[in-house]
């Protein structure tokens, strides 16, 4: 591509992207999601992306509170260097009676093939707060397919604390790469390009391309509703000479708690609320990636808070030293605090310990490093497997019995960290944050995704089994779970059939894997990845 196409294709795609003062790329909850292929250049690099709806992130998708979700994800992905087959995963809805719908490939269902579709019909029931949606196909997400997904309470007990919260106040953090997933999978040890903050950003030695403008006006309170949908970093987020006031924390709301600044990992999400009573100028947002050697030089790692009446230019603010940052210790549940169960460590109903280890770049927990089966878990469990010895691959699962409390303990071995880990089907309490010694069985934070913290840290969280089903428990660093940082929780398998609100489209969802299974390696995309990845690096896992 000559340089002035380059240019010309650089303008078309970051007018694609979300513009700068609103975005009308919104859906409803019952809409379709259209995941293709684009060229974009979010950062000034031009590249082909895989995407939904045709911009990065792709559409928000807003309901209300009580909403009944129909979402009808359409495949036209075309290019051959990437996935051609999808999934997509409603990261946080719990899904109750309707694990079908979850979206993870190989565990409720099987990828979804080219110029196939499915549609998603659920309900969240009393969910309401920050969620989002992304591929759960090996990395495919780290290609683009990734979104906000907002559930607005009307009665929201702490609306008393903002004047504004819409499609303008929601803030994604995402890396970025350039060069596609699949080639990325077979490297040992992967980092972004750079930081886009909706959707916008700059890469070292690269233009000085436009960034992302959060506009606001002097006397107004804005919920600003941060996701972290990265691959791999976990972000330090700060606005320069702005407190902040974190109200919610991964679809939970929490007790008003006053902050500086904030570390946010993988897959979590926190309303803040930010009050507009600085002087009219433009301050700069800073999210500061843990990827070695990140700094805001130039504009990265950054976008524009920018008061209305200000000059339209770059900030020229300073980063103070933060004397209040977040610490998760200090974040308690607002609605019906308390970890359920008998208070105490190691006296749940069901007591489990996972370890976590690394060798040669493959990680494994309890010794065992998972691998997508074949036949999707669900899929097992629906023909009879019931017990943890029937259901494939071997070791990768842990049978749980119905309405039970567990008491997970997660411990890092040599993993170094901090690991954001995520479990599906359910929020749970934090008794134990990773690095403190003490316990909070009172009023921990409620949240659905936690840092394992760093080597030979442990984390311990606690939830109810009160949603029978396969669900997947697994770090989000995408490149983690790709090489085997997960298992499957089977919650009392013998009543899944009974505890699903029917499989709608059962033919259609039945249809997924006979689909699937048939496709040639062609038809599944990235036939050559490996040996691209030769050319880049010779730190690379056996093929």
């Amino acid at each position: 591509m000559s340089l002035h196409l380059a240019h010309a294709a650089s303008i078309i795609s970051r007018s694609r992207s979300s513009p700068l003062n609103s975005r009308s790329n919104t859906l409803g909850p019952k809409s379709n999601l259209i995941i293709a292929n684009e060229v974009i250049a979010p950062d000034g690099f031009t590249r082909s992306a895989t995407l939904a709806g045709g911009t990065f992130p792709g559409p928000i998708i807003t309901a209300q509170k009580g909403d009944t979700f129909a979402i009808n994800v359409v495949n036209k992905l075309s290019d051959d260097s990437m996935f051609k087959s999808t999934s997509v995963h409603w990261h946080g809805i719990v899904q109750n009676g309707t694990n079908y719908a979850d979206g993870v490939a190989f565990v409720t269902q099987c990828p979804i093939a080219q110029n196939d579709s499915f549609l998603h019909k659920f309900e969240a029931h009393n969910q309401a707060g920050t969620y989002w949606y992304h591929s759960h196909y090996s990395t495919q997400q780290c290609d683009g397919l990734r979104g906000a997904l907002i559930i607005y309470d009307p009665h929201d007990p702490l609306s008393y604390l903002y004047d504004v919260d819409d499609d303008t106040t929601v803030i994604t953090l995402a890396d970025w790469y350039h060069v596609v997933a699949p080639i990325l999978n077979h490297i040992i040890g992967v980092n972004g390009n750079s930081t886009l903050i909706n959707g916008l950003g700059r890469y070292q030695g690269g233009p000085k391309t436009e960034l992302a403008v959060v506009n606001i006006e002097y006397g107004k309170r804005y919920r600003l509703r941060l996701v972290a949908m990265s691959c791999d970093p976990n972000f330090l987020f700060s606005i320069d000479n702005h407190n902040l006031t974190v109200i919610e924390a991964d679809g939970q709301l929490t007790e008003p708690l006053l902050v500086d600044s904030l570390q946010i990992f993988a897959g979590q999400r926190y309303s803040v609320v930010l009050n507009a009573n600085q002087p009219v100028d433009n301050y700069w947002i800073r999210a500061l990636p843990s990827t070695p050697g990140s700094s805001f030089n130039g504009g990265l790692n950054a976008a524009v808070l920018r008061y209305s009446g200000a000059l339209v230019a770059e900030p020229s603010t300073n980063q103070t030293k933060s004397t209040m940052p977040l610490l998760e210790t200090n974040l308690h549940a607002l609605i019906n605090p308390g970890a359920p169960g008998v208070p105490g460590y190691g006296k749940a109903d069901i007591n489990l310990k996972m370890i976590v280890n690394n060798t040669g770049g493959m990680y494994s927990i309890n010794n065992v490093s998972y691998k997508p089966p074949t036949v999707p878990v669900l899929l097992q469990i629906l023909s009879g497997a019931q017990e943890a010895a029937d259901l494939l691959p071997t070791g990768s699962f842990y049978v749980l019995e119905a309405n039970k409390v567990v008491e997970l303990t997660l411990t890092a071995g040599n993993i170094g960290g901090p690991h954001p880990i995520h479990i599906h089907g359910h929020s749970f309490d934090v008794v134990q944050s990773a690095g403190v010694s003490s316990f909070n069985y009172l009023n921990p934070v409620r949240r659905d995704v936690v840092s394992s913290g760093l080597q030979n840290q442990q984390m311990v969280i606690r939830w109810v089994t009160d949603n029978s089903g396969p669900w997947f428990l697994h770090c989000h660093i995408d490149w983690h779970l790709e090489a085997g940082f997960a298992v499957v929780l089977a919650e009392s398998p013998s009543e899944t059939r009974q505890h699903l609100k029917g499989i709608p489209n059962t033919d259609a969802w039945d249809d997924l894997c006979p689909i699937f299974d048939s496709l040639t390696p062609a038809q599944i995309g990235a036939e050559n990845s490996y040996a691209e990845a030769q050319n880049i690096s010779t730190l690379l896992f056996p093929n």
